[in-house]
């Protein structure tokens, strides 16, 4: 099953970035989300854990506007060698490793933020994934869950993602993403961001 995954994931890589929210090639959507992510994450110089990281774009986005300090991990190879190609000439440039953002080889207890978009729904054990995520985190450090519930009836609802995140961390806060800005146009979908403290 971890195989077929993979493979599926690296024949989505080609067309990845095609997504308004996924390449941030429109300027008004990337600003957006900086706009959003980079208050919640703090000064510059922050150490962030890019989890399912796909091409690197949020990284990129971080790095850039930021000055942050990335590491980001995906299990498809693909999506990696493509977000070490976009990140080429990034500095600080991010680092790219092929995971499984479930059980990410990072070290305990030395990033300032973690970052996960549209990973969280897709876990086989999310309450599991969310205290490894939280382990990575320094005292005060931020998770910052991007995550939705499609129209199509995959994902993951805002209220059962407040539910498995308040497991692990009491400062929890819920943010609807409405704003057509942040997808490049009109969704029906339940789209949200959940940003909480360790």
């Amino acid at each position: 099953m971890a195989d077929d995954m993979r493979a599926l994931w690296n024949r989505e890589a080609e067309t990845f970035d095609e997504a308004p929210d996924h390449g941030l090639r429109d300027p008004g959507v990337r600003r957006a989300w900086a706009d959003l992510l980079l208050p919640m994450i703090g000064p510059p110089g922050r150490r962030v854990a890019d989890l399912g990281c796909g091409t690197g774009t949020l990284s990129t986005l971080l790095a850039v506007e930021g000055q942050h300090l990335l590491h980001g991990v995906d299990f498809s190879p693909e999506m990696v060698r493509r977000a070490r190609e976009k990140t080429a000439q990034v500095d600080p440039r991010p680092i790219f490793t092929v995971a499984d953002a479930a059980v990410p080889p990072l070290p305990a207890a030395t990033f300032d933020a973690v970052l996960c978009r549209h990973v969280l729904w897709a876990m086989p054990d999310p309450s599991a994934a969310l205290a490894k995520w939280s382990e990575l985190l320094v005292p005060g450090g931020v998770l910052i869950l991007v995550e939705g519930l499609w129209s199509n009836g995959v994902g993951l609802p805002a209220a059962e993602c407040v539910r498995l995140v308040e497991q692990v961390h009491s400062d929890v806060e819920l943010r609807l993403l409405e704003d057509d800005a942040y997808w490049g146009g009109p969704t029906e979908d339940e789209r949200y961001v959940v940003r909480s403290t360790r």
